[in-house]
């Protein structure tokens, strides 16, 4: 059992998803009746993580009462902390330092979930003994791909094919010294893990199964249909 802690990143204003997010914060923006966040938190837990820390901002009072009025599964702690409005990710992390230089934590955002291995994930990670690994995906792409041979001619199409380049799926490993690349104004995606990639610090985990990131309302819609068609991909859970 990994105990944790895992840390969710809770304070974005979710602009590009306005249709939701005007009354409410991102994370609570609801996938088969359930906020996204639930969804993150569960597919931990099912895989034994217990203690969790949601990094809240715009709106995090509604976040904080969720969490205090939610049933979770037995042995399950989540806590809240206001790591204010307008803080960038890095920022945020930087913020609850204090709380993760005691061990190995885990980290993520609220809005992408996944089939991920989160012990595979682990397992990498301690395999290579860097600070810092970070899943990385091949997203379908929004459109399909016309095969044009040289001479102009149409041979094909593909629907929706993966990416040939992987990206950032969140899911995060992060020893206590990665720490140490974060300041109250970092980003996280950039001179955090720029700098640990810069030292070799930075490993790729590759996902090669379903994921997908809640950005904007069409990406609510296709998650709200794959729950609504009964088997989820990523509902690694039973109840």
């Amino acid at each position: 059992m990994h105990r944790g802690p895992v840390v969710i990143l809770c304070g974005g204003r979710g602009t590009r998803l306005q249709e939701k997010t005007a009354d409410i914060p991102k994370p609570l923006v609801e996938i088969g009746g359930r906020p996204i966040v639930w969804h993150v938190i569960q597919l931990y837990a099912v895989q034994g993580f217990t203690d969790f820390l949601l990094l809240t901002g715009y709106k995090g009072e509604q976040i904080a009462a969720f969490a205090q009025e939610t049933s979770w599964p037995a042995g399950v702690t989540v806590t809240t902390v206001d790591t204010g409005l307008d803080t960038p990710t890095g920022g945020r992390i930087h913020a609850v330092a204090d709380r993760l230089r005691a061990g190995r934590f885990w980290a993520t955002y609220a809005d992408g979930v996944a089939d991920v291995d989160l012990a595979g994930l682990t397992s990498a990670h301690e395999g290579h003994g860097t600070l810092a690994t970070m899943t990385v995906v091949r997203p379908e792409l929004q459109f399909g791909v016309t095969e044009i041979a040289d001479d102009g001619t149409v041979t094909g199409f593909h629907e929706k094919p993966r990416s040939e380049h992987w990206i950032n799926g969140g899911f995060f490993v992060f020893e206590p010294g990665a720490l140490d690349y974060l300041s109250a104004s970092s980003v996280l995606e950039r001179e955090p893990l720029e700098g640990l990639a810069g030292d070799g610090q930075l490993r790729a985990f590759r996902h090669t199964g379903f994921w997908d990131c809640m950005d904007t309302y069409k990406d609510a819609v296709t998650l709200n249909d794959l729950w609504a068609a009964g088997a989820p991909p990523w509902k690694l859970w039973d109840a």
